[in-house]
């Protein structure tokens, strides 16, 4: 079994190694910060997009189909209740109104989700808080070791590198 970069497990790695290792891991946490945030971005615009949609298919409904289907609803209407053709294109005018209010509400429920979700700020501000820490972050102490230990770890690694 070996670590990530191809060294053996349990075995010490060199500071190079070790600074190595953490400036790719740094690189790679980079790049799955800006993935994340064009993710979100991407998805904060298909909301944008679905609220414009959804916004214009209203305003296409109302100002295309009224004149057809107030005519249709009326005379429907009329034939069904027998009731005045004013009265009956007036109610005709009504449903379209209703349809077309509930086509916007549906845009304001999209655009409204589009407006509250902060994804890039999001990932700023956990770019900053991994920058604050890796900022912050302080070596361990070592204790001072005796010259002979020093001298008898160093040949150790040495063996074991060999």
């Amino acid at each position: 079994m070996s670590a990530p970069d191809g060294s053996p497990v349990g075995a010490e790695r060199s500071i190079g190694q070790l600074f190595a290792s953490a400036t790719a891991e740094m690189s790679a946490l980079v790049h799955d910060e800006i993935a994340l945030a064009k993710a979100q971005l991407k998805h904060d615009v298909k909301r944008g997009a679905t609220s414009g949609g959804a916004f214009s298919a209203a305003g296409v409904l109302l100002l295309f189909s009224l004149p057809m289907l107030n005519f249709a609803l009326a005379y429907g209407i009329r034939t069904w209740s027998h009731w005045n053709l004013a009265i009956c294109f007036l109610l005709s005018f009504a449903a379209n109104v209703l349809v077309a209010v509930v086509l916007a509400l549906i845009g304001v429920v999209f655009a409204k989700k589009a407006k509250k979700s902060k994804g890039p700020q999001k990932v700023a501000a956990s770019m900053k808080e991994s920058a604050g820490v890796l900022q912050n972050a302080k070596p361990h102490p070592r204790p001072e070791l005796p010259r002979d230990d020093v001298r008898a770890i160093e040949a150790a690694v040495g063996r074991s590198s060999s």
